[in-house]
């Protein structure tokens, strides 16, 4: 089987990757546009990474209405309510979810999340997987 797979070129993250329909947007932290980690309570990083993924999926052409699946890693699974309810305002659809408690993040941070969503030509098109 033959794809292609498209690196997307933006300045909010590592770039994303889109292949056979899908947007791969790799572990987002809580960091601004500048690179500067938040430190604030959790719902605060949580905004924070939401929005970040929501710039990265429409800068690959897609959306956070078109996820299909996120996974998120907390440092302290107590925390995670606290996420939810911010992450639940974003992602109302409810896309399957995956949490795992991690002993360590990368620069220290407290949670990070990564998601797959429909790209553009995959949406239109029923992507597979």
């Amino acid at each position: 089987m033959s794809s292609s797979i498209t690196t997307i070129l933006t300045k909010k993250s590592y770039p994303p990757f889109r292949a056979n329909g899908y947007v791969w947007v790799s572990g987002q932290i809580a960091a601004d546009a500048d690179g500067n980690l938040i430190k604030g309570p959790m719902a605060e990083q949580a905004h924070q990474i939401c929005k970040n993924t929501s710039e990265i999926l429409r800068a690959a052409g897609s959306s956070l209405e078109e996820t299909v699946k996120a996974t998120v890693f907390v440092t302290d699974f107590s925390k995670l309510p606290e996420f939810n309810g911010v992450y639940n305002t974003y992602f109302p659809h409810k896309p399957p979810r995956s949490a795992v408690e991690v002993s360590r993040l990368p620069l220290g941070v407290e949670v990070m999340m990564e998601v797959v969503a429909l790209a553009e030509e995959g949406a239109k098109a029923g992507a597979k997987i």
